[in-house]
């Protein structure tokens, strides 16, 4: 039996009167890439900074890797590196001071940084921009560093929350290349959100669908269009979430800038 890198049990979050995860629990397996689909509003983000301990769950038990999310934070932590929605890079800083102002944060040892942080800036084929300022950069070029940074601990766990918002096709298929080739090689297990669904069939060993901050479905593609008698994921999608607008919801909570404050902090 493969061995669990994400258990989710009866996990619920709940904003004063408001609920926004209600009762989810799931399991996704070591170098799994587990995809996590909903429409604005879900519960898709929320769900993401709890497992990543940027939020408490108001009950229910979240383990990563072995280590409980709430009361281990650290272990967790240094488990897992994430890119969220939001670009999160220092653009007054350059690629390499970037990483390596990553590097020190998350203790990687200084023998080995240099080396760690050329090989990443390489794979997302960034070397010959290391000295620039990242402000320069593309949108695309930023997210390419982003995964270099989050990569750059060695963490078990790649979490990916909108990755490709608003990339162009050919930096999305080159984005996804570089995370599956990860996972392949490494054996690193992904779980990302995406309101594209091709990127969801195609990358995707299982799908997720929430709603309302409930699970409705889960399986493969295949699996989602056969529950759902349909042809293709996203009419799927439709047929389990519908067909209506969602407002997205406001998360007045901290992003990924928490978590390194509290590690400096410390």
């Amino acid at each position: 039996m493969a061995e669990v890198a994400i258990s989710v049990k009866s996990v619920s979050k709940q904003f004063d009167k408001f609920t926004a995860v209600y009762n989810l629990s799931l399991e996704v397996k070591a170098g799994e890439r587990f995809a996590l689909l909903g429409p604005n509003g879900a519960g898709k983000s929320t769900t993401i900074k709890m497992l990543t301990t940027l939020l408490r769950p108001t009950s229910g038990e979240l383990q990563l890797n072995g280590h409980n999310v709430v009361k281990d934070q650290d272990a967790a932590r240094k488990s897992f590196g994430i890119v969220f929605q939001d670009p999160s890079v220092d653009t007054e800083l350059t690629a390499y001071e970037n990483m390596e102002l990553h590097a020190v944060m998350y203790n990687v040892p200084a023998a080995v940084r240099h080396q760690r942080i050329t090989e990443l800036l390489e794979l997302v084929e960034l070397t010959e921009r290391a000295s620039s300022l990242v402000k320069t950069f593309s949108g695309g070029m930023k997210r390419r560093l982003e995964i270099a940074r989050g990569l750059l601990h060695e963490p078990k766990v790649l979490f990916l929350d909108e990755p490709t918002l608003g990339l162009d096709a050919q930096t999305r298929n080159l984005l996804w290349d570089y995370v599956g080739r990860l996972s392949r090689d490494n054996g690193m297990t992904v779980f990302f959100t995406t309101h594209y669904l091709e990127e969801a069939e195609a990358n995707a060993d299982r799908i997720a669908i929430i709603d309302h901050g409930k699970l409705i479905a889960l399986g493969t593609a295949a699996q989602l269009m056969k529950q759902t008698k349909t042809k293709t994921l996203e009419q799927a999608y439709l047929a389990l979430t519908g067909t209506g607008t969602r407002d997205e919801s406001v998360d007045p909570h901290s992003n990924w800038q928490a978590i390194h404050r509290s590690r400096s902090m410390r």
